[in-house]
């Protein structure tokens, strides 16, 4: 029987300007982010972007797209 490993991740980093708001720029790379990963079968679970000590996640607001699952074989 074949060994399955399943890796999920997140992904967080901060706005210096304390505005916690996702930018056009957070919302390119988290997808390219996450087709890069899909490529070897790693889930993006969230991005989170801190400000002023405020959290914003991106799949609390629906921003997080939804991939298909792949499954090598």
């Amino acid at each position: 029987m074949p060994a399955t490993l399943m890796l999920m991740l997140h992904n967080s980093h901060n706005h210096p300007s304390g505005d916690p708001e996702p930018s056009g720029a957070d919302a390119r790379i988290t997808e390219e982010l996450q087709q890069a990963l899909a490529l070897v079968d790693i889930r993006l679970l969230d991005h989170f972007v801190i400000g002023e000590g405020r959290p914003v996640s991106f799949a609390e607001r629906g921003l997080l797209p939804q991939l298909q699952p792949r499954l090598f074989g």
